[in-house]
């Protein structure tokens, strides 16, 4: 595991040149906020890292149930039966195995390994501009239906889940880098990702951070220049 600091978000990077799968602990004055959980074998290095870093996680936040993203929630539940998790509402079906599209959502598959008998119940079921301590919640959908990213207020710094993908070059998510093709494999909707990552360049992030790459520090020319990418390869758009 490698840990990179920015301000106030570290990031917990498991496999980074090779298969990279990342999560986050950000760092509030008295506590840390876990966003995402990684894989099931993972739990102990987030564990750790939270001990080094000598404040107890309290909070859980998961960007979508995916199960690179979940897969330690339940080894982290049993270890701190006290920690609050959330979760966007959307997302809340997919976490219990279930597939089914909602009105509106069209007939596309939603994609990706999806979670199978997660125990853990969340406590708090997250919507569009929500906040969480010094974390902003913002409806974020494509990936899947109701992906969200957290926004930490207090310098702009960006968990953007799997909205962008920064292994094998900056990417919205559903633009296929050969490279490293697995975010955009599992992508629900093409379409609905750059309007997702649209509104989150409108942000003006100071940090991007990701589910699969490293982070970057003044991301806005290289988020402006991967949607144009986007627009061109998925929707035909110049």
């Amino acid at each position: 595991m490698r840990i990179t600091k920015v301000n106030h978000i570290y990031q917990l990077s498991f496999m980074p040149n090779f298969f990279p799968v990342n999560c986050y602990l950000v760092e509030e004055e008295d506590y840390l906020i876990l966003v995402d959980t990684a894989l099931s074998f993972h739990k102990n290095a987030i564990l750790k890292a939270a001990r080094d870093i000598g404040k107890p996680i309290r909070k859980v936040i998961l960007t979508h149930a995916h199960d690179d993203h979940v897969g330690a929630l339940d080894g982290i539940k049993e270890v701190l039966p006290d920690i609050e998790v959330a979760i966007p509402k959307r997302e809340l079906k997919l976490l219990n195995g279930d597939v089914s599209l909602e009105d509106g959502e069209g007939d596309s598959p939603i994609k990706g390994g999806i979670p199978k008998n997660v125990k853990t119940k969340p406590d708090m079921l997250l919507q569009d501009g929500d906040r969480i301590d010094s974390l902003l919640a913002i409806h974020s959908p494509g990936h899947t239906p109701g992906m969200m990213a957290f926004l930490d207020v207090r310098d702009q710094g960006l968990i953007a889940g799997d909205a962008f993908q920064t292994k094998g070059g900056m990417a919205v998510s559903g633009d296929l880098r050969w490279s490293f093709p697995f975010p955009a494999m599992a992508t629900w909707n093409k379409e609905r990702a750059i309007e997702s990552a649209e509104h989150l360049l409108n942000f003006r992030p100071s940090l991007l951070a990701v589910g699969h790459g490293n982070m970057i520090s003044d991301p806005e020319m290289e988020m402006k220049r991967a949607l144009e990418r986007a627009k061109q390869m998925v929707i035909g758009v110049r």
